[in-house]
């Protein structure tokens, strides 16, 4: 069916250093186990002579696109996080599973992916139905609170996106999400999107902000998320 570019690189806010390459193939039909095993090892040693941070890939079937459920099926997955243990066990496979994650990838390939192969994207997909984008979206910052300490940037980034889709229905990279909350935010927590954006782009080194400041980030977009999805 083909195979299609989104995420960051499609956005045009690719950084080598913290973006993965997203990628998503859509099949006809399920394949072996050993030929998702043999991707596995392609994609290693496409990250390897690539030099890049790391490649996020997936395939589905063609009538999970059609007909979307959530959370939803897919065939095989590949992405840093399971990196480890491809290399370290010839048998591991993740496939033959749900993700959560999916229907917002395939509302971001929808309206802002990128075809490098096979059928056009509109041919293949179609606009995913509001509620599992929602769902789909808000399950990535499910962990902000306690987990944006340890990654202050893409929580914080992440955090303004998912506001900014709901104020305004835009489907937005981080970048773009950053860039709004310079603006709609009061300026005690646009400070901590200016400084998390600042390094997302590459243009500093090291943040200035307090394990409390990036927590009373966390709580206040929170709390601004549940208010507007209450409005949904």
């Amino acid at each position: 069916m083909g195979l299609y570019l989104h995420g960051s690189m499609a956005m045009g806010c690719y950084h080598p250093d913290h973006s993965d390459i997203d990628l998503l193939a859509v099949i006809k039909d399920k394949q072996s186990k050993e030929t998702y095993k043999r991707i596995a090892k392609q994609l290693m040693a496409e990250e390897e002579r690539l030099g890049v941070k790391g490649i996020e890939f997936s395939i589905v079937l063609e009538s999970v696109v059609r007909c979307l459920v959530y959370p939803t099926p897919f065939e095989f997955h590949y992405s840093p996080f399971h990196r480890g243990r491809y290399k370290a066990d010839e048998n591991y496979f993740c496939g033959n599973s749900e993700d959560p994650d999916l229907a917002a990838h395939f509302g971001v390939t929808y309206q802002r992916g990128i075809c490098l192969y096979g059928k056009p994207v509109r041919e293949v997909f179609k606009p995913v139905d509001r509620r599992y984008f929602l769902q789909s979206i808000r399950s990535d910052v499910d962990e902000a609170l306690k987990e944006i300490v340890n990654e202050p940037v893409y929580y914080a980034l992440n955090l303004c996106r998912v506001l900014l889709f709901l104020k305004l229905g835009m489907i937005a990279s981080k970048r773009e999400g950053g860039e709004w909350a310079l603006k709609a935010l009061p300026s005690e927590y646009a400070i901590v999107a200016d400084q998390c954006l600042a390094q997302y782009n590459g243009h500093c080194d090291k943040l200035e902000l307090s394990q409390s400041q990036l927590v009373d980030f966390a709580k206040y977009m929170l709390e601004r998320i549940e208010n507007a999805l209450s409005l949904q």
